[in-house]
Formats: structure tokens, sequence, C-alpha cells
């Protein structure tokens, strides 16, 4: 068995911001050197030529140093507060960067017959351009970053809204059972049925526990929801005895597909309510998943009276009841899948079905490097 070493996810460039400032500092102030050196060079000037072009970028990349420290408490303030303090902020910046320019050309070339304001106004005019562009540069970035912190943040809020709204359906499950379970283990403890009463309240432990193990919002295999649902079906079997007759027809190919945990769990005791207690006879509940291309394809169906005329109709609301329904399920699975989730519904003289389809997710543990 090969063991998988896990891959090494690369960092987005602003996950960190400092580093991410000092990158982007250095790489365009050097490409700024880079294209006025290359520029003076082309045009015939001598190598010396280069020295006040590195004093300039010098100068430029330690001015800029102060503007992000002036810009970074500016961000904050009310936008003309903060655009008119820029703009007098890279004025100011420009005319201190051109009259070092002026200056140290004018040291280095004592015998040019250029002004000095000439050369001072030729200098800002390339400090203004510089200084601008970088300004305008930082403005954008944080713009950008801070849509980004704000998109972030609405797409965590989101996704706690839709985690709630699971918790809340799925803490929305019939207590009915829970209530009619209890009576029955008092009828048997009256009785002095022990025996039975142990039995029916060990079983009734395990299928709260795990009701209150799993989380809300998390999912399970498919092969552990049925083992959870054999579990709550062995307590109704207690009650119904013989009038209950289930049967499970799951596929090994989906076993192991994910699916939201105490999904089946309302679908068969919908059916219960609505098929076995009404029938003297009872009724058959089958629970089914199949492979449906890129999907599972889970049944569950009964052979109760379906929606006959006189007949109790499933697919409507409990509202006079616990308040739990198909309807529960049909939000769950909107939640949990979104569009790529369907939900149907089928009667027929002979009985109730649910067809559910969802995408074919498995679990990632079920997995074994070879």
């Amino acid at each position: 068995m090969s063991v998988s070493v896990p891959r090494i996810q690369p960092q987005p460039f602003f996950a960190d911001k400092n580093r991410a400032f000092w990158n982007l500092q250095s790489l365009g102030w050097a490409g700024a050197f880079l294209l006025r050196g290359s520029s003076t060079i082309a045009n015939g000037q001598p190598l010396s030529s280069l020295v006040p072009v590195m004093i300039s970028t010098v100068t430029g990349y330690s001015v800029t140093l102060l503007i992000a420290v002036m810009f970074r408490f500016l961000v904050k303030k009310r936008p003309i507060v903060t655009w008119g303090v820029s703009i007098v902020t890279v004025v100011a910046a420009a005319g201190l960067v051109a009259f070092i320019d002026a200056w140290v050309f004018s040291t280095q070339n004592r015998a040019s017959e250029t002004a000095g304001l000439q050369l001072f106004l030729g200098a800002f005019y390339l400090s203004m351009t510089l200084l601008g562009a970088w300004s305008a540069l930082y403005y954008a970035i944080n713009f950008y970053l801070t849509v980004e912190e704000q998109a972030d943040q609405l797409l965590r809020l989101e996704n706690q809204a839709a985690n709630a709204q699971l918790a809340m359906l799925r803490y929305q499950l019939n207590p009915h059972f829970l209530f009619n379970t209890l009576n029955s283990i008092s009828t048997l403890v009256l009785l002095k049925q022990t025996d039975r009463a142990n039995a029916m309240l060990s079983r009734l432990s395990s299928f709260l526990r795990y009701t209150l193990v799993n989380e809300p919002t998390a999912q399970v295999t498919i092969e552990q929801e049925i083992e959870t649902l054999k579990l709550y079906l062995e307590i109704e079997k207690m009650r119904f005895e013989d009038r209950l007759r289930p049967s499970f027809s799951i596929d090994p190919a989906v076993a192991r597909a994910r699916l939201p945990s105490l999904l089946l769990q309302p679908l068969v005791e919908n059916a219960i309510k609505y098929a076995v207690t009404p029938k003297e006879e009872g009724a058959e509940i089958a629970v089914s998943a199949q492979p449906a291309g890129e999907n599972v394809r889970i049944v569950v169906s009964d052979s109760g009276p379906g929606l006959n005329d006189g007949a109790m109709k499933p697919h409507i609301p409990m509202s006079e009841g616990t308040g739990v329904g198909l309807p529960n399920i049909r939000d769950r699975l909107i939640q949990a899948f979104g569009e790529r989730q369907s939900f149907e519904t089928r009667s027929t003289p002979g009985g109730f079905s649910v067809i559910i389809e969802i995408p074919l997710n498995m679990d990632e543990t079920s997995k074994v490097a070879a």
C-alpha cells in the first residue's frame, strides 16, 4: 500500500498583504530603474549617467514608503478627506523627488546650460507621473482587497445561514415516534413484559445517540443511513409487529455515496403513518438506492392506499400534527445540493413513492491507495 504525500496548495498572492506590498514595491521600482536606465543607454549616454537614475529610483522607493504610511491612515477616512489629502501628498512628494533629481543632475553636469527651473519642471513632470501611477495602483489594489474581503465575509454569512437552516430542518425531525415508543415502553412495563421493554428502550437509546452524535449539517453514507433506518424500524416493528414489513435493495456501487444524515427516516415515518397505521393488515415499505448516471436514485415506497379518495395525503405538510413532512426533505435537499437534485412523488392505487436523485459523491475514506 502506497502512502500518498499531501500536495501543498499554492497560497494566493495577497494572502500575506505585507509580503505582497514589499514584493510589488521592489519589483515596481526595479522595473522603473531598468526602463529609465535602458532608455538612457539607448540614447548614447555614458554609464555614469545611470547614477542619477539610481539615486532617483532610491528616492522614489523611499518616498513611496512614506506615502504608503500616509495612505494607510487616509484609506479609512471620508472620501473627500482621503482624495484631497492624497492629492496634496502626491504633489508634495513629487516636488521633493523632483528637487533631489534636479540637484543631482546639476551637480553631476555643472557645464550643462539647462536652467534650474526648467530642469526642476522636467523632473517634476516625470516624478508626478510615477508617483501618480503608484498611488492609483495602491488604491486600486486596496479597493480590490476590500471587495474580496466583503465577498468572503458575505460568503461566510451565507454558509452560516445555510448551515443554520439545515440544522433547523434536521431538528424538526418528527418526535411523534418518540412519544409512541415511550408510551409502548410504559405499557410493556405495566404489563410486566420487562424483556421487551428493555429491548425497545435499548434500541431507542441507540437511535437517539446517533441523532445527537452526528452534526445536524453532516453527511453520511447511504450504508450508514440504512443501518440507522433499520434501527428505527426495529423500534417501530416492536409496535406494529408483522403489520410492518420493510425491505431494502441497496446497490453496492452507491453504498458509500453521501447524503444528509437522517434524510430517509421522515420518509419511512411518513409511510408508517399513512400506509401501515390505517390498514389492519399493515403494509410493505421498500427502500432502494441505485446508480443513475452521475447521480444516485433513492426510492422509498409503500403499499398503502396512495392518494385514493378517503385516504390521507402524505404529500400535504402535516401542519395539524408535528409540522414535518415531505417539504422538510425537499428543503434539506435544496440546501445541500442546490439545483443538482430532484424530488418527485408518485401515487398509484397500490401505494405511494418518493423518488430522490442526488449527485454521486463518494465517501473519501472509502478510497484506499493501492
